[in-house]
């Protein structure tokens, strides 16, 4: 190969190969290569089944219980016969994921350091002070940053989107929060809550349906958003139902959210 492209991918040093520069720059195209290679077994096989192609949705967690999967029903209910393929990966692996071309459509939040895909902003989630249901503030029509001074704060580890927004804010404001707890996901900070340990920062779209009646979702005076995007692989021939999907969750954004960019 090397002979064929007129490049030097590795160093030879005695037994020891390591890649140069340019292999490095290759490897992303090389992965790419590869998957599409190990997925024409598949192809054919569906086409000897005579199988409709499945809608392959990547996501981050969360967004799949809010936005996802309510699509998804809404999509399936017009089109029976279609088969899907969601997967949900961690913000890390989004990006890599979704380009080399194994999906149809990403959903994420957004920054989200992505090349060589289509970006489409879809919406900003209004972030909300969740606390217990019994809580007496639970009880307000908006929190502050001093009506929660006193109270026990469960934050999401620092880096996190939903953390980051909330400290933002704070920093904007010159208001602090009394950190009691530190998680490293959403689950766990909604479980604390339930269990009564305190109050965190939620999308209320992104909430288990189990704990929806022992909590409560108060609007917070500091008005933090994050904002959610989809992303589109660059391909010749997209999904047939893609863009029906894309349309309904717009549509499924419109309604949690009251707002969705056309």
């Amino acid at each position: 190969m090397e002979e064929e492209i007129g490049e030097t991918l590795f160093h030879r040093t005695r037994k020891r190969l390591r890649p140069t520069r340019e292999a490095e720059v290759f490897l992303p195209e090389a992965i790419r290569i590869v998957s599409a290679i190990d997925g024409i077994p598949e192809i054919f096989a569906q086409n000897r089944a005579e199988s409709v192609a499945p809608l392959r949705i990547l996501c981050l967690p969360r967004i799949d219980l809010g936005l996802v999967i309510p699509t998804l029903a809404l999509l399936d209910a017009e089109t029976r016969n279609q088969r899907y393929k969601v997967v949900v990966c961690p913000r890390r692996e989004f990006s890599r994921r979704l380009r080399h071309g194994q999906f149809d459509v990403g959903v994420s939040t957004l920054p989200v350091p992505v090349e060589g895909l289509q970006t489409h902003f879809l919406t900003r989630a209004p972030l909300k002070v969740m606390l217990p249901q019994n809580h007496p503030l639970a009880q307000r029509d908006v929190l502050s940053p001093s009506d929660l001074s006193k109270e026990r704060y469960i934050a999401l580890e620092e880096h996190t989107i939903v953390r980051t927004t909330v400290d933002r804010a704070l920093a904007a404001a010159g208001a602090t929060l009394n950190l009691s707890h530190e998680v490293s996901s959403s689950e766990v900070a909604h479980r604390f809550v339930r269990n009564g340990m305190g109050f965190t920062f939620a999308d209320p779209s992104a909430l288990p349906p189990e704990i929806s009646d022992e909590i409560a979702l108060i609007p917070w005076s500091l008005g933090a958003s994050i904002e959610l995007a989809y992303f589109l692989p660059q391909v010749s021939r997209p999904h047939e139902n893609r863009d029906t999907f894309l349309k309904l969750l717009k549509d499924v954004c419109k309604d949690r959210y009251g707002q969705a960019h056309s």
